[in-house]
């Protein structure tokens, strides 16, 4: 295996993990709030520590494609 290949391999296993991230975001997004008002209060300032993680692993997403793509070529 040539490093280029050996650096598409080690970035799509991470584009698979960050993958996997969003979905459990996704997941943990559907599962709505809680009936209790202060689990409520909690459950809605992880949701938004949850979409800054969102949008994090979404840019690493785009940066890992564009880095695949590079080496492709």
């Amino acid at each position: 295996m040539t490093n280029a290949e050996t650096d598409v391999a080690v970035l799509k296993a991470k584009r698979q993990e960050l993958i996997k991230r969003l979905k459990d975001i996704e997941a943990d997004y559907k599962r709505g709030l809680s009936a209790d008002s202060e689990e409520q209060a909690t459950e809605l300032e992880n949701a938004e520590v949850l979409d800054a993680i969102a949008r994090s692993v979404s840019a690493m997403l785009e940066e890992i494609d564009k880095r695949i793509a590079e080496i492709d070529e």
